[in-house]
């Protein structure tokens, strides 16, 4: 089962250069992942690589900012406004990532695409994508 995530440009940049090795998240996924796609949001809108997954961590944001600061690609202050009100959060810990050599235009491949929120299976809203 493959997810699509969408992430600001600026936090692409930092996995793909390897600077950020923990994609940080509030709610998380409720199947098994096997593959994370990319979505770069605004300017980028499009499917820029795939995350492979090392393991997901679950703890308190407190603990995750204190485990995993070093390596988060972002400020302390971005990173707790994001948990506000949250008891728990989730790291998912970035083991390798694949940019794609052609982004893929998700608004070509389904006209009604709609940049998820949180989370979207692949499956469920661009089943045709074969990377």
């Amino acid at each position: 089962m493959s997810v699509l995530l969408s992430i600001k440009p600026k936090y692409v940049e930092q996995i793909e250069n390897g600077s950020k090795l923990y994609e940080f998240r509030r709610v998380i996924f409720k199947q098994d992942i096997d593959e994370i796609y990319v979505y770069a949001t605004a300017p980028i809108k499009q499917i820029v690589g795939k995350i492979c997954i090392d393991e997901i961590i679950e703890d308190t944001p407190k603990n995750l900012w204190g485990n995993f600061k070093q390596n988060a690609g972002i400020n302390k202050k971005d990173f707790f406004e994001y948990f506000s009100g949250k008891e728990k959060g989730y790291a998912i810990k970035i083991k390798d990532f694949i940019s794609f050599e052609k982004p893929i235009d998700p608004y070509q491949e389904n006209p009604k695409f709609v940049p998820p929120q949180s989370y979207a299976y692949l499956d469920n809203i661009l089943p045709m994508i074969t990377v």
